[in-house]
């Protein structure tokens, strides 16, 4: 396993990126606060290139790249945002980018892919077949492999988010989704080493809670077996993303399939934001209580790839 960013790592992926992603607005919500017993300001990763914070770390694993390696490209597997912000970020550097996609993987993912200049390369929808298949692309190609949560690169890269809201506002806490955990984790560094005081609070859907029994017993659990409407969010936690968070002593709360659906439309209705499911459980979890009294909190929407055509709360 490698090493976990250092604070220089953190550091340098600040100005590697810097011109190349967006520094997306930190936003007051009234409604939110009043609702949540809290002061909350909302990080609108959903704002970022490609629709995600993914468009960070990404970023900063193909710009840290040696010549000769960018030469050869990179490679990894998703069905969701991270294919797409590797995509773009390797089109922003002008390198070949192949992303293996299961079967089953939405049309309209797929075809973001292919937008921003990737091949997309088919596999069953099974882990086993995405790992073997990326195998196959990363020794026919000699493509780099960004891992979405166990590259350290990648991991200082979504750490930015977290560095700018500590730019930009006094806060006791700050709060977000979890899923591989590289975001949770990323946070979690940077406000060790920008801002110690503030506390890092990481919210997961119930159904699918392996990252919170991982924290809680100090053994990384098996993959996720449930069903979530936050589906970028059903991956196992990763095994860096877990040595650094355990280390950090962080804790998780968890919350329920109606109260995502429910988070996710008081945003779209009282913020005017577009938010995908994974981004409202972290709000799900501050109107469910896990903030309120405590200060000041940001919470990070991590990201707003939707399907206009199949939202949760679409019928009454």
């Amino acid at each position: 396993m490698p090493s976990a960013p250092t604070t220089a790592d953190l550091q340098e992926a600040r100005s590697r990126i810097a011109g190349k992603v967006h520094r997306t607005p930190l936003m007051a919500s009234a409604a939110l606060s009043d609702a949540a017993g809290a002061t909350v300001l909302l990080k609108c990763e959903n704002l970022q290139r490609a629709g995600a914070f993914k468009a960070r770390g990404a970023t900063n694993a193909v710009f840290a790249l040696t010549d000769a390696e960018a030469a050869r490209g990179v490679c990894t597997h998703s069905s969701g945002n991270h294919g797409q912000a590797l995509a773009l970020a390797a089109r922003t550097r002008g390198i070949p980018c192949s992303v293996v996609m299961p079967d089953d993987a939405p049309a309209v993912k797929r075809a973001a892919v292919l937008g921003y200049g990737a091949d997309v390369v088919p596999c069953a929808p099974t882990l086993a077949a995405r790992e073997s298949t990326l195998a196959e692309v990363a020794e026919r190609t000699g493509a780099t492999f960004v891992h979405p949560y166990e590259d350290p690169r990648v991991i200082a890269g979504q750490a930015t988010a977290a560095a700018e809201v500590l730019d930009e506002a006094d806060v006791d806490l700050i709060l977000t989704p979890v899923g591989g955990g590289g975001l949770f984790a990323g946070t979690s560094l940077a406000c060790r080493a920008f801002a110690p005081r503030v506390e890092v609070l990481g919210a997961e859907p119930a159904a699918v809670d392996d990252a919170a029994r991982s924290l809680a017993s100090g053994e990384r659990a098996e993959a996720p077996a449930g069903i979530t409407v936050a589906d970028g969010l059903r991956t196992r936690l990763g095994a860096l993303p877990f040595a650094i968070l355990r280390d950090h002593a962080r804790t998780i709360v968890t919350v329920d399939e109606a109260s995502i659906v429910s988070a996710m439309r008081f945003v779209w209705e009282r913020t005017k934001l577009i938010i995908e499911p994974s981004s409202a459980v972290p709000v799900a979890a501050a109107l469910g209580g896990a903030v309120r009294g405590r200060g000041r909190v940001a919470i990070v929407l991590s990201g707003g790839n939707v399907d206009l055509d199949h939202l949760p709360f679409g019928k009454s």
